[in-house]
């Protein structure tokens, strides 16, 4: 009778908290503490130590803790005891899986309060990019950083690897003396390089929010609670390109209630990153891409620090709801844009990231439209489309404009303050909404609400932000082309806002004169803000713009954020002229991306 209660129960568990991405038993099991002690080798490329989880027993007949983990060495596996005493464990691995790695299977002969696991990660973990000194910025030392979303913990730490679970932790990390490592978590024991550093996080986090980077890195403050890491030849620039991270903490605090996590830091890592940012929680990871000298790009340090609110605060379950995270981060960016730099910028910012979105939706799968997806069987990494950004962005936009502002701030104030540290699923928050907001059909019905979470590409309601500054760039181009004359371009006022949309639209238009008139005039070529030299490099060739190569070179080479190159590559690999050179210029940049870029674009290029 025991064992078919105990079958009973875990047939529950897994209904009720089953995550497709993760081989863990969390729902009989858990973590809600771990400790770290790490040694970083340069010449292996790998971390070597222990993890030691406290684990919380959900059932009495359960004796057997799954982990996730990918690529890892396990060299020992020892439990406490009640008594206090250690003794080593059986454990064993199941079949493993290209995307999802393989579940760790430790046997206990009862409940023990504590697990220790011996290890070392592979030189190839998908959750870390070792850089030689000849990558980095500075070229005088080596560099580590991890990037851990979405199911990239498990490549450098046997761990549940699900954000379904959230735990603390606290850390040591060994290092060679000239470098300093930081952590998303309290930085503050570790003023001085010694190769020997300890941090802890006290709040719960999920797993894919555990980072760690391992550099020759200098601190500097920008007010009393924000501040810099980066690369000598990045701290200064960094520093005045983001002074305004302090307003945007007031900004985000005067809506959604008090910053929670203490300090809000940023590093700055080398163009490989794969990611304009990470919003690791007190240290936001962060492109030196979004450098441009003018603050033009700065949203971007808005989106991460919202996520302080959505997603670290309150995390999507499952990675089929990501809009849950990145649709509420969305929103919350481009108010803090409008409170900060003004309503016409935000506005512009939303236009163009729904032309981002149509783009989207009209290369995705249709069941890849909808805000709620199903990724079971696949790569959850292919659920970071514009989809749950945009989409989700806009759905709560429409709910704004059917209630007001009065009415939706305190509702999403509220929301973050009621559900703190908890993981949240569309059904929950569906109850919510319909419990403190929607109490009138006539103002939303429950009808519009499902087509905008369950229904393909936008919902009948939506309603696309228009900007008179964007018509008066498609006016000036028009003219353009018909005289001929760059002078009817009026570009002096122009922010890059403009310039991105301006360049959107030349693909369907100009010709390859055109292409040349415009890059002698303006230099787009060579343009040093990567969203524009991106940009103008998918007109060039779609265009055969080949005068563009070169630079184009350059750019992949130096650049691995894939929001740039993996789009590139795809446009490259559509005609047997630029994919050979496609993959020559590839085995060039390959050694300096980032695994989860090399994985991209290995597929694109079908390279071997």
């Amino acid at each position: 009778m025991r064992v078919v209660v105990l079958l009973l129960f875990i047939l529950a568990a897994k209904v009720q908290a089953a995550d497709p991405h993760s081989f863990s038993n969390f729902a009989l099991v858990s973590h809600p503490q771990l400790s770290l002690d790490l040694t970083a080798d340069f010449d292996k490329q790998q971390l070597s130590g222990f993890v030691e989880l406290q684990l919380d027993w959900h059932h009495p007949d359960v004796r057997e803790l799954i982990l996730d983990s990918r690529d890892l060495s396990i060299e020992n596996v020892m439990g406490q005891s009640a008594n206090g005493k250690w003794v080593k464990l059986s454990h064993s691995f199941g079949d493993k899986s290209s995307t999802h790695g393989q579940a760790l299977r430790i046997e206990f002969p009862e409940q023990f309060p504590k697990v220790r696991i011996y290890y070392h990660t592979s030189p190839q973990a998908s959750g870390l990019q070792w850089l030689t000194k000849e990558q980095t910025s500075e070229k005088q030392q080596p560099f580590m950083y991890s990037q851990s979303q979405s199911i990239h913990a498990r490549s450098w730490i046997p761990l549940q690897d699900t954000p379904a679970v959230r735990l603390n932790y606290q850390a040591r990390i060994h290092t060679p003396k000239e470098l300093l490592a930081v952590m998303g978590a309290d930085n503050s024991a570790n003023t001085d390089k010694d190769g020997d550093y300890f941090f802890r996080m006290p709040q719960a986090i999920p797993a894919y929010l555990i980072a760690l980077a391992i550099g020759d890195l200098e601190f500097k403050a920008m007010s009393e609670r924000t501040g810099v890491y980066a690369e000598k030849v990045w701290l200064d620039k960094a520093v005045a390109e983001f002074s305004d991270t302090e307003q945007m903490m007031q900004v985000a605090s005067s809506l959604y209630g008090d910053y929670p996590w203490g300090r809000y830091d940023l590093l700055i890592l080398p163009a490989s990153f794969p990611f304009g940012g990470m919003e690791n929680p007190r240290l936001s990871f962060i492109t030196p891409t979004v450098i441009a000298g003018d603050k033009s790009l700065v949203s971007l340090i808005a989106h991460e620090l919202a996520h302080s609110w959505s997603g670290n605060l309150v995390t999507n379950a499952s990675w089929h709801e990501l809009w849950l995270n990145e649709g509420f981060t969305n929103y919350v960016e481009n108010r803090i844009m409008e409170q900060v730099y003004g309503p016409e910028r935000a506005l512009l910012e939303r236009q163009l990231s729904v032309q981002d979105l149509e783009n989207d939706l009209d290369q995705l799968d249709p069941k890849d439209t909808l805000l709620v997806t199903d990724y079971t069987g696949r790569d959850p990494d292919d659920a970071f489309t514009q989809v749950p950004y945009v989409k989700g962005m806009l759905f709560l936009q429409f709910l704004e404009q059917r209630v007001g502002r009065a009415a939706f701030d305190p509702f999403l104030k509220n929301y973050f303050q009621t559900f703190a540290f908890q993981t949240m699923d569309t059904e929950k928050f569906l109850r919510y909404l319909r419990k403190t907001l929607l109490n009138d059909p006539d103002i939303v019905s429950m009808g519009e609400i499902l087509e905008w979470l369950y229904q393909p590409a936008l919902a009948s309601t939506f309603v696309a932000p228009v900007s008179d500054a964007f018509a008066q760039v498609d006016q000036q181009r028009a003219l353009w082309q018909k005289s001929g004359k760059l002078t009817d371009l009026q570009t002096n006022s122009w922010t890059i806002h403009h310039w991105l949309h301006f360049i959107g639209q030349l693909a369907a238009t100009v010709d390859i004169a055109q292409l040349q008139q415009l890059d002698q005039g303006f230099g787009l070529s060579q343009s040093q803000n990567a969203e524009v030299a991106a940009a103008w490099f998918k007109v060039a060739l779609a265009k055969n713009y080949t005068q563009a190569q070169p630079a184009l070179q350059q750019f992949l080479v130096r650049v691995g954020r894939r929001k740039f190159v993996v789009p590139l590559y795809q446009q490259l690999s559509q005609s047997p002229e630029t994919l050979g050179w496609a993959k020559a210029v590839y085995q060039q940049a390959r050694a300096g991306y980032h695994p989860l870029t090399q994985s991209a674009v290995d597929k694109v290029l079908k390279f071997n």
